[in-house]
Order: C-alpha cells, then sequence, then structure tokens
C-alpha cells in the first residue's frame, strides 16, 4: 500500500485533503509529510489575490482559475483566506460557495482556510499548503487573501506574481493607495470595470504608477554601475529573451499593468492571465523569481525559528518565574524590553531585578 507522500505525488485527491488538515493542525504527521514533500516543490507559479473588499477577488480567482483550465489545460489550485471571529476563531469559508463554477473539475482543488488571527490575512500555515500543492503537481497556486487593508503586504513575501485588485465606486478614489499596498502590486486589476467611474480610479492609478516608477535604479555589471530606467515590462523582454545576458546590463524595471475587468461576466479575464504570463517571464530573465523564491524561504526558515525558540524558551522556564516578570512589567517596574533580556540570561528571579 503506498504511503501518503506517494499518494500525493501520484495527485491523490483524498490523500491530499487529508494532509491539507494534518498541515493546519501542525501534527507531526503533517510536518513529517512537508518534510519529505519538499524536495519535489518549486515547480509551481505562486498568484497573489488581494485587494479591500467587496472589488470581487472571488469571482475574479475564479475566473481566472476557468482561463487556466480551459485555455491553457494547467492544473490550478486555489487557497482562500478567511478572517477569523477574534471570539470564536471560526469563519465562515464561503469561497468554496462563490466558486461553484470550479466544482466537479479534477484539475481544479479549492481549499478554505481561517486566517487565525495572523496579521495580514495570511495564516502561517498558508505557505505550507501551497508547498503541498506544489508537490502534488499543481501548475498554479492562486492565494486570496482576506481584504484587511495595509498588512496585506505579507502576501509579497509569498507569492511571485501579486494581484491588486481595485473596483469604482467604493467610496474612496483609490483604496490601495490609502491601505499602503499599491507598491506590493505587480498587476493592478479594475475590477467591475462597467461601473461609473471607472476611468477616474483607472487615471489615479496611473498618475499613482507614474510618480512612483521613473526613478532610477543602479545595477552592477563587470564591476561598472549602470543606471536604467526602463518602462517595464514587456517592452524590452524579447530582446533579453533572446540574449538573456543583457539582463545583466539592461534589466528591465517592471511597472504593473493596468487591466480592466468584469469578472462576473468573464469580460478581461484573458488580458489578465496575459500580463501575469509576462510578469512570470519577467521575473526568469532578469533572475527576480529565485531572488523572490530565496526571500520567501528565508522567511519562512525564520518564523520557524521564532517559533521553535518560543517553544524551547516556555519548555525550560518555570511558570511562576515568567509570571513573576510580567507582573513587574505589568506593574511598570520592569520595561519589557529588560525584562525579556532577564529572561533570555535567565535572571528572572526577584531578587534578580
Amino acid at each position: 500500500m503506498m504511503d501518503a507522500t506517494t499518494l500525493i505525488l501520484a495527485g491523490n485527491r483524498l490523500a491530499l485533503a487529508r494532509l491539507l488538515t494534518q498541515v493546519e493542525n501542525d501534527s507531526p504527521a503533517g510536518r513529517a509529510a512537508l518534510a519529505e514533500l519538499f524536495p519535489h516543490t518549486g515547480k509551481a507559479h505562486l498568484i497573489g489575490v488581494t485587494g479591500a473588499p467587496g472589488t470581487g477577488k472571488s469571482s475574479l480567482v475564479n475566473q481566472l482559475a476557468l482561463h487556466y483550465r480551459k485555455t491553457e489545460n494547467k492544473k490550478v489550485a486555489i487557497i482562500a483566506v478567511d478572517p477569523s471571529s477574534p471570539f470564536t476563531g471560526g469563519a465562515v469559508l464561503g469561497d468554496r460557495v462563490r466558486m461553484r463554477d470550479l466544482s466537479g473539475d479534477d484539475g481544479v482543488f479549492i481549499r478554505s482556510m481561517a486566517s487565525r488571527g495572523s496579521v495580514g490575512g495570511i495564516a502561517q500555515t498558508t505557505a505550507a499548503f501551497a508547498q503541498v500543492f506544489d508537490a502534488a503537481g499543481f501548475e498554479i497556486v492562486i492565494i486570496e487573501t482576506v481584504g484587511a487593508g495595509q498588512s496585506e503586504v505579507d502576501i509579497a513575501r509569498l507569492a511571485h506574481t501579486t494581484l491588486v485588485v481595485e473596483a469604482p465606486g467604493l467610496g474612496d478614489d483609490i483604496q490601495a493607495i490609502k491601505a499602503g499596498i499599491l507598491e506590493i502590486a505587480d498587476v493592478l486589476v479594475i475590477n467591475k470595470a462597467d461601473r461609473p467611474g471607472v476611468e477616474h480610479t483607472e487615471r489615479a492609478l496611473r498618475s499613482t504608477l507614474a510618480l512612483a516608477h521613473p526613478t532610477p535604479r543602479v545595477y552592477r555589471h563587470h564591476g561598472q554601475a549602470m543606471t536604467v530606467m526602463v518602462p517595464a515590462g514587456a517592452k524590452n523582454l524579447p530582446a533579453l529573451e533572446q540574449d538573456p545576458s543583457a539582463a545583466q546590463s539592461d534589466m528591465a524595471i517592471w511597472i504593473p499593468p493596468i487591466n480592466k475587468t468584469v469578472a462576473t461576466e468573464g469580460k478581461g479575464i484573458a488580458e489578465v492571465a496575459e500580463s501575469i504570463a509576462k510578469h512570470a517571464a519577467h521575473l526568469h530573465v532578469t533572475g527576480d523569481w529565485a531572488s523572490r523564491d530565496r526571500a520567501r524561504l528565508r522567511s519562512e526558515l525564520e518564523a520557524s525559528l521564532q517559533a521553535a525558540l518560543m517553544s524551547r524558551f516556555f519548555e525550560n522556564i518555570q511558570e511562576s518565574k515568567y509570571n513573576e516578570m510580567v507582573e513587574q512589567v505589568v506593574g511598570r517596574t520592569l520595561s519589557p524590553h529588560e525584562a525579556a533580556r532577564k529572561l533570555l540570561n535567565g535572571n528572572s528571579t526577584q531578587e534578580n531585578v
């Protein structure tokens, strides 16, 4: 009988669902399976979709997945992160209801998960979920995050390509600018483009991009500093693809394209997919794909280290001594910084303070 790892690599959906539950519960079996699957990862294109509530992110994700299935026949996994209740810890997990068009397709796997209070809407296990889907052979992994505001920049640490979704008529000209998440966008999408005010939204986005991106960037090539001001994206990618070495001296600067969609009608979806493909090509040509992978894995390593060190710390300290230190912080006789230093030095008793 095949073990769980072999079943996952073979694309067994039942084994995949069970493993995702084990990973979300942080069980020993889930951690062991992740370790075995990790050498088989690194192939999937991770696409983050974020934006303010009400912009139609789920409808856009639904249509993107349909496009990848029908047009490119790629296997698509969707991780939908829903906000958790701060009181009960529960979540609605309603994305499966909004993505009925994808039901019954073995090439699509939708997994909803609660953010469990994680800042920025990215639960700690989201990266692990993405690795499982990657190992299981899904070529596209779409991560739809909680539309929570400026802490949404967390998605940029995980995804290769980040879509920021806007919509006209939400009571603010540009929600992303106010929330501080425009800077993380690789592709900007104005959804619900059939609404009044779409031209104003597009004009505001373009003026903001014009202010943000025509900045000289200095690269070093063969020891020489070179200043590059290349408007993006795809304009000089063909030349770079023909001569990859040119990427070292004439590296393109990616300026997020702006796509208009009406996701409920499937309008503009092909153009969004084309922008995503161009961004992926840009990442590969310039070497940013590997750089983003490195940064993401380093971030995961540091998060795991922090969790392990905290766990080890509490295993090696008496609860009474820790509570005593907490009381001194609450009583304002010791600052949190000094308390942490003394705890790490093992000087947590009253007489050493």
